[in-house]
């Protein structure tokens, strides 16, 4: 198990226990890092079996269209279990509100006063009721502003945040803040955190996570590459994460060619010995007729 702030990650044991609907949000305009934590996330928690929905404010960009689970991801929660309430100002200017049933439609019917209505279309307000999330993560964003019109602040005050950021100028909010500025990624702490709490990390969560750390870290040759990185990734390879393709592992390929080869691939020259002969292309006229040698006889 990850060492991880034991505190809160008893008190996101028990939320989870306790709680059926979680909903996961991503700031505006997104990278891979954190829509791929976002992303596993999401898919873990599925498959424990709860609901869950993930937002993010804008549409998501072709960068991270090949993570696994991003047709999921809307731009408001879901709330398809919720009840839909219609609103028209109350002027006085109503005298009766009535409904039809008509060729598969509910018809309201708001009949107006002898003054007629003082309102029109743009004036009536539909809102669903008791679609709120009862707790919410917040991946990777430092601000709550960045959610826009995912996260309304009066309708979600009941709801209890959760902050996973590693960003230095995260705002610090929410019920349960785990902000580390030490960590290379967002993905590595989702990592973390979904081992600590003993959840499912199939290949594709995997694969997600491995995606956002080897982006976050310019696939782990950038020097802030924390410690923290290498040992989820070893985990997520474990688990059958699918290595990243593309322009990342060529730059990996072209570091790696750069780098001195342990074994030269020249062997270096001999030095010249100085005692050997230098070789003399031309012999005396006389090198190949026959020769005399006398010898000594004396004692």
């Amino acid at each position: 198990m990850v060492n991880m702030d034991s505190q809160a990650l008893e008190k996101i044991k028990e939320l989870l226990s306790k709680n059926d609907k979680i909903s996961i949000a991503i700031g505006k305009n997104p990278g891979i890092d954190e829509m791929a934590a976002a992303l596993a996330l999401y898919l873990s928690l599925i498959q424990s079996g709860k609901s869950v929905s993930i937002a993010c404010p804008t549409e998501p960009i072709v960068e991270v269209s090949s993570l696994v689970g991003i047709d999921k991801v809307k731009t408001a929660f879901d709330s398809n279990a919720s009840d839909l309430r219609v609103s028209f100002p109350d002027r006085g200017d109503i005298e009766k509100i009535s409904y039809t049933r008509e060729d598969g439609f509910i018809n309201i019917i708001v009949k107006a006063g002898e003054q007629g209505l003082s309102f029109d279309e743009r004036d009536i307000e539909f809102k669903r009721s008791g679609a709120d999330p009862s707790v919410v993560f917040i991946i990777g964003t430092p601000r709550l502003s960045d959610l826009g019109k995912v996260f309304d602040v009066e309708s979600l005050k009941d709801t209890t945040v959760i902050n996973i950021d590693n960003k230095e100028n995260n705002q610090g909010f929410g019920d349960i803040v785990l902000v580390s500025k030490d960590l290379s990624s967002v993905s590595e702490s989702i990592a973390a955190l979904i081992s600590s709490l003993g959840l499912n990390v199939d290949i594709d969560a995997s694969s997600n996570l491995l995606s956002g750390i080897s982006k976050a870290t310019d696939n782990f040759q950038n020097p802030r590459t924390s410690p923290m990185a290498f040992e989820m990734a070893a985990m997520l390879m474990k688990k059958g994460a699918r290595r990243t393709t593309g322009k990342d592992v060529r730059k990996t390929f072209d570091a790696i060619e750069e780098r001195t080869p342990f074994f030269p691939t020249t062997l270096p020259k001999k030095p010249e010995d100085k005692r050997e002969r230098k070789r003399d292309d031309n012999p005396p006229d006389d090198w190949l007729a026959p020769k005399i040698y006398k010898g000594s006889t004396a004692i």
